[in-house]
């Protein structure tokens, strides 16, 4: 596992994080959350996908439009955690709020719902619906004179989009150069780039050692690095345990393993032996090699990219809330958090 990184993350508020699908990233984002409020902090974990994947992880009813608290930080030292809060942004409640805030559409932008004016504009434009996505997100990292009864939050960590999609959904003014170079709209994109660009935000990326994630991660890097986004650290999942020796994985992978020595061990400790599962171990042995030489190589790549990296391990009994903190421990111990 790495260790504790030197990169300095105390001006970030606003942690993307993305990655590409089933490497863990709303695990990843979700333990990012619960080891800043560590520190004391009041942190907003928010989802900009649709899943209830935030309510599932922490065991709670479906988040609505609001910020509600789910969980407290780890605790750290003699001083209390603070707080972990939610936040489910879908584009429909998101037009809805932005109407009434800006134009004190209150009855007239629910009837605009029901007459399916909001639906229509978020699907003919997706560019319309990522500036009222990101504009929450905005919102809640800089609170403003039309909101001052809502929490005032240290660290807002957005579970993002997949990395193919990332510098599309965070790049909102080119997504709205064809459709608003003027008016409201246009001048909240402005607005939210100011954020996105400066260094109150960074892009984490999660990835698993497999060729594919790897790859996606540098070519997610490349992206948003050209559009003028902050790269942060690149955080290698479910990293399998090294406890075998390297001359032991050396002799798996090759095929010379000592079967013999291997009989006479297992045999020492009771284990009714055939040959059949002696045969079974070897095999499983070499799979198990195959996979640490193709992890080792990924390793390297990752190694290459030029970012901070942080290694998390995979749980073998899967992440349930308690392995959410495990994980949230172990990027506090690295220095992510």
């Amino acid at each position: 596992m790495s260790g504790p990184s030197t990169a300095d993350w105390s001006r970030v508020r606003l942690h993307v994080v993305t990655g590409k699908g089933g490497t863990g990233k709303s695990t990843v984002a979700a333990s990012l959350a619960l080891a800043l409020a560590s520190h004391g902090k009041q942190v907003l974990l928010c989802e900009a996908e649709g899943r209830q994947g935030i309510a599932r992880m922490f065991d709670v009813d479906p988040l609505p439009y609001a910020e509600r608290r789910i969980a407290t930080g780890l605790t750290h030292g003699d001083r209390p955690p603070g707080v972990v809060h939610a936040l489910h942004i879908d584009p429909e409640s998101a037009l809805l709020e932005y109407l009434a805030m800006y134009y004190k559409l209150g009855r007239a932008g629910r009837a605009l719902d029901r007459f399916g004016v909001i639906e229509f504009a978020t699907t003919i434009a997706p560019g319309v619906r990522d500036v009222l996505l990101t504009g929450k997100v905005f919102e809640a990292v800089q609170r403003n004179s039309r909101n001052k009864a809502a929490i005032q939050y240290d660290a807002v960590v957005l579970d993002a989009p997949p990395t193919g999609r990332i510098t599309q959904f965070l790049n909102v003014n080119d997504e709205l150069a064809g459709l608003a170079k003027v008016g409201p709209v246009k001048t909240q994109a402005d607005t939210v780039m100011t954020l996105f660009r400066s260094p109150r935000t960074t892009v984490h990326l999660v990835t698993v050692l497999e060729e594919m994630p790897v790859q996606e991660t540098a070519d997610g890097i490349t992206d948003l690095t050209t559009a003028g986004l902050p790269v942060g650290a690149v955080i290698v999942n479910q990293v399998r345990s090294r406890d075998i020796a390297s001359d032991d994985l050396e002799a798996a992978l090759t095929g010379r393993l000592d079967t013999a020595e291997l009989t006479d061990d297992l045999k020492e400790v009771g284990v009714d032996l055939d040959d059949s599962l002696v045969d079974g171990l070897v095999a499983e042995a070499h799979d198990h090699a195959v996979r640490r030489a193709l992890e080792d190589a990924q390793r390297a790549v990752v190694a290459e990219l030029g970012r901070p990296v942080y290694e998390l391990p995979r749980l073998p009994g899967g992440v349930d809330l308690g392995g959410l903190y495990e994980l949230a421990a172990t990027l506090k111990q690295q220095g992510l958090a």
